[in-house]
């Protein structure tokens, strides 16, 4: 079962938006930073995954990203956020679509 939430990380004024699998893994993730919420991320495990297999991750990262490397039930200081898939799938086209324009 997939959880949706976001949580934002004061330090670095970055929003994130996370999907996480039954274990804890975050299978996508999206970051927004600053005010305007500008995207800096918007990446998928599998699609990470796959573009390490092919030997091109390095365009991959340059363009997405990548998402967090532990599962979320070992990470502290956080405040997560519900989010429907609907709101999740919306920021997630809006994301990708600006880093595939400006990358």
């Amino acid at each position: 079962m997939l959880r949706l939430f976001r949580a934002h990380w004061d330090e670095e004024d970055i929003l994130f938006y996370f999907e996480v699998d039954a274990e804890g893994w975050v299978t996508r993730q999206i970051e927004l930073r600053g005010p305007e919420l500008v995207p800096i991320a918007a990446a998928s495990l599998t699609e990470w995954q796959e573009a390490q297999k092919a030997g091109k991750l390095s365009r991959y990262e340059a363009t997405y990203g990548m998402t967090a490397d532990s599962p979320v039930h070992e990470w502290e200081g956080y405040d997560p956020q519900p989010l429907t898939l609907s709101d999740f799938e919306s920021v997630w086209r809006q994301a990708r679509r600006h880093l595939e324009l400006t990358r």
